[in-house]
C-alpha cells in the first residue's frame, strides 16, 4: 500500500472488501491479505473483477442521469476508496458526501478531498442511519430540503438484515426529484452456472471482514415501492440504462428510482450554509 501510514485501528489479518474492491479497480490502497482474498474469490467468480469494475461503470452512469435530472448533491453510502473515477470527479460542481465504515478507505479519502470544500467523508457504519444523517460531514454539507441522490452502490450485500428497513431513514429524507440507486448482488439469476459461480464466491467472503448476504429480486424492489423505477428495472448492472448483450452479465442487479410526490414520513431540514468558495 502506498501513502499515509495505516491507521492503528485497521485489522491487517482479514481482508476488507473496500481494499479488495481497490485491487480489482486497480488502485494501491490494499494489502497481501485483501489481494490473496480477492484472487480467491476471482478464482472461484472468473467474473469478480469485472464486477467491480462493472459497478464502477454503473456509479457514473447513474451520477450522470442525476446530473440530468439538475440534481447536485449525492450522499454516497459505502463509497470505498477513493479510486479514479469517483463521483466528485463525475460531477465537479456538485456537493457530494461520502460514507464508509472502513478506516483506511476514509483516511485515503480525507486526503484526496483536503482542499475541496464541496465533498466530505465520514467513517460511520450505513447501518446506523441516524448516525450517518446528523454527522457534520453530511448534515452541514447536503442540503436536503432540495433533491439529493442516494447511492448505495456494491455495499448493501454486506450488510445483514431486512432491506427495506435499513433504507427507510435514507428513503424518508428524500424530496420529490431525488433519487435511490442501489447495485446488490443475487444469485437468482437465469444462468444457473452465474448463481452457482455466485454463490461460491459468497463462501469465499464468509472468511473475510463482509460477508456476503444474498437477497432474493423481490427483497431488491421492496425498499422502491411507491417510487418511480427508472426503465428498464431491476437488471445486471452492464444492461444499466441499455442493454449490452455484447457484456458479460455480473449477477449484480441495478435499480435507479425517483420520488415523484412528497412523502409524509419525510422530516424537516434546515438548508445548510454553502461551502465556501
Amino acid at each position: 500500500m502506498t501513502g499515509s501510514a495505516v491507521p492503528e485501528d485497521v485489522d491487517l489479518e482479514r481482508a476488507n472488501v473496500a481494499r479488495m474492491y481497490d485491487y480489482w479497480l486497480g488502485g494501491a490502497c490494499n494489502f497481501a491479505v485483501d489481494r490473496e482474498h480477492a484472487d480467491r474469490i476471482e478464482a472461484s467468480n472468473h467474473t469478480a473483477r469485472h464486477a467491480a469494475r462493472s459497478n464502477r461503470t454503473f456509479l457514473r452512469r447513474v451520477v450522470r442521469s442525476c446530473l440530468a435530472r439538475g440534481i447536485d448533491q449525492f450522499l454516497d453510502l459505502g463509497s470505498g476508496v477513493p479510486t479514479v473515477g469517483n463521483v466528485h470527479e463525475i460531477a465537479p460542481d456538485a456537493r457530494v458526501a461520502y460514507v464508509d465504515h472502513e478506516a483506511v478507505a476514509v483516511a485515503h479519502s480525507r486526503e484526496i478531498l483536503a482542499g475541496i470544500d464541496r465533498a466530505s467523508v465520514t467513517q460511520a457504519d450505513l447501518a446506523d442511519a441516524e448516525a450517518v444523517l446528523t454527522a457534520p460531514g453530511v448534515a452541514d454539507l447536503l442540503d436536503f430540503s432540495r433533491p439529493v441522490a442516494v447511492l448505495a452502490i456494491a455495499v448493501l450485500h454486506y450488510v445483514p438484515g431486512d432491506l427495506t428497513a435499513l433504507l427507510a431513514p435514507y428513503r424518508a429524507r428524500l424530496v420529490p426529484g431525488g433519487v435511490l440507486a442501489i447495485s446488490h448482488v443475487s444469485d437468482e439469476q437465469d444462468d444457473p452456472d452465474l448463481a452457482d459461480r455466485i454463490r461460491a464466491a459468497a463462501e469465499v467472503f464468509r472468511g473475510s471482514a463482509n460477508p456476503v448476504t444474498l437477497r432474493s429480486r423481490a427483497e431488491l424492489a421492496a425498499p422502491f415501492e411507491g417510487l418511480a423505477i427508472d426503465a428498464p428495472g431491476t437488471v445486471d448492472v452492464t444492461d444499466w440504462p441499455d442493454a449490452r448483450p455484447d457484456v458479460v452479465p455480473v449477477g449484480m442487479y441495478a435499480v435507479c428510482a425517483a420520488l415523484t410526490t412528497a412523502s409524509p414520513t419525510a422530516p424537516p431540514s434546515t438548508p445548510p450554509a454553502p461551502p465556501a468558495s
